[in-house]
């Protein structure tokens, strides 16, 4: 099971209702898992390397190396270092965590930072461009990236150090910034990210195929995976959307030119057009496993299968993370209270990026995420609605500063904590949430997932006369 803790989360509270939603969570994560996505369409014949639609003979490559970053770079990068065998001269991954069950042939890995960029994840950086730079036109990168690489990937452009971009990362991680904003700024600081690998690789003339996870909220559904994606865009590989403009609009909109380092805005602020990103890749090849609605799509699909009406409720889902979690609770009455938007018993599903506005550090009194404040917000609103439950994660494994991926809650949890001397209200307020959702059992633990599709939320609301 991709839900390692799934006996404990069923050992007490509305035990029926958590079933049901965690073997729609557990279904949802298999069915996105990477290493399975790029097996299902990539394999070697011969010297001939096979993807979906396209080949290339590899015995008239001089090298063949694999570049990965991001959250579920162990899962992509595995499939890949195993499919090439021999055929790979080296790999170099960089991902958030490393585990036992990572087996690799000839990639060496790295343990970068999330959300905040390590010294590791630099030195992996500089070792890509180190081989980028003695490459040439007979060489071949095939390069995997998922969500989490601009902090994993991290190499700052000259005159700014890492010190500075671990400052900056933390400081707009707690503006209250869309994600969007945030990369804006961090691409335009970066030797890495924003296409600036892309564009390594290019300039030297070598050849790159890449694959890629969206988790950008408004990115389309994934259609047939085994043809190359033409509109592929952003991370390290793809050409950047986001402009110089961009991110001098998210220093100024979110007043932070007196909180950022000097460096940076001083940087951002003067520099010309020399200091754009690239915004078009016509000759590299490009295969997208899977978007963020994705999520949302299978586990509907699931839902079917089980046989429980569903309802997806947006791929869109941004904000505070603890109104969110209000906002389902109240749609958890709404449905026994009056049958809207849809009669119990049923599901409701959301994907997207709920954020977490922290006005500076010295409130933090603990540890969490997104999600786990999410499931607080809504085992608060929750008491109301008879058997409710909402799970809340990160889809990749691991939600905000913990190890977690995330918090499952349903209508008993509130007086759970309250019987235990447990405050909700106050780890809200003290950005404590996993320490308290971890003392009544309600915190949800996958390691890592092999995806990366921001959030996932599912609750399972049944009739109010149902325990």
């Amino acid at each position: 099971m991709k839900i390692r803790n799934a006996e404990q989360i069923v050992s007490h509270g509305h035990r029926a209702s958590r079933k049901v939603v965690l073997e729609i969570a557990d279904r949802t994560l298999a069915r996105l898992d990477s290493y399975k996505r790029i097996k299902s369409i990539a394999y070697m014949e011969g010297a001939v390397l096979h993807i979906g639609t396209r080949s290339w003979d590899l015995s008239k490559k001089r090298n063949v190396y694999l570049f990965g970053a991001g959250k579920a770079c162990n899962h992509m990068a595995m499939a890949l270092d195993e499919i090439l065998d021999d055929y790979l001269t080296k790999g170099v991954a960089i991902v958030k965590i490393a585990e036992e069950t990572d087996v690799f042939r000839k990639t060496q890995v790295f343990v970068g930072g999330h959300p905040l960029p390590n010294e590791e994840g630099y030195r992996a950086s500089k070792m890509m461009i180190d081989l980028v730079h003695k490459s040439g036109p007979e060489d071949l990168f095939i390069v995997v990236i998922s969500g989490g690489s601009s902090a994993l990937m991290s190499y700052p452009i000259e005159g700014i150090t890492l010190q500075d971009e671990i400052e900056a990362t933390d400081v707009l991680l707690k503006s209250g910034a869309g994600i969007y904003e945030i990369n804006a700024l961090r691409r335009h600081i970066s030797a890495m990210n924003g296409g600036m690998l892309a564009k390594r690789i290019q300039d030297v003339g070598a050849e790159l195929i890449g694959f890629g996870i969206s988790d950008a909220v408004g990115s389309p559904a994934t259609g047939d995976i085994s043809a190359p994606y033409p509109a592929y865009k952003s991370t390290p590989i793809g050409p950047d959307p986001t402009t110089l403009d961009d991110a001098r609009a998210t220093i100024i909109n979110r007043d932070l030119a007196d909180r950022l380092p000097r460096s940076i805005v001083d940087y951002l602020m003067n520099v010309g057009p020399q200091g754009e990103t690239p915004k078009a890749f016509p000759d590299n090849t490009y295969f997208l496993l899977n978007t963020l609605p994705d999520s949302c799509i299978y586990a509907k699909q699931i839902c079917d299968e089980i046989g429980i009406p569903a309802l997806i409720v947006s791929s869109f889902l941004e904000g505070e993370s603890r109104d969110a979690g209000t906002f389902f609770a109240s749609m958890a009455r709404e449905i026994q209270t009056y049958g809207n938007p849809i009669k119990p018993p049923c599901v409701l599903l959301s994907s997207g990026e709920v954020t977490t506005f922290i006005p500076d550090n010295s409130v933090i009194k603990g540890r969490g995420g997104p999600g786990q404040e999410m499931a607080a917000g809504f085992a608060i609103a929750a008491a109301k609605a008879q058997g409710a439950c909402l799970l809340s994660i990160d889809t990749e494994g691991t939600d905000g500063t913990t190890r977690v991926a995330g918090g499952i809650t349903d209508s008993n949890s509130f007086q759970s904590a309250s019987d235990k001397g447990i405050s909700l209200f106050r780890a809200l307020r003290e950005h404590s949430c996993f320490e308290a959702l971890d003392a009544i059992g309600d915190v949800v633990f996958t390691g890592n997932t092999g995806t990366n599709l921001c959030d996932l939320n599912i609750m399972y609301v049944p009739e109010a006369n149902q325990r």
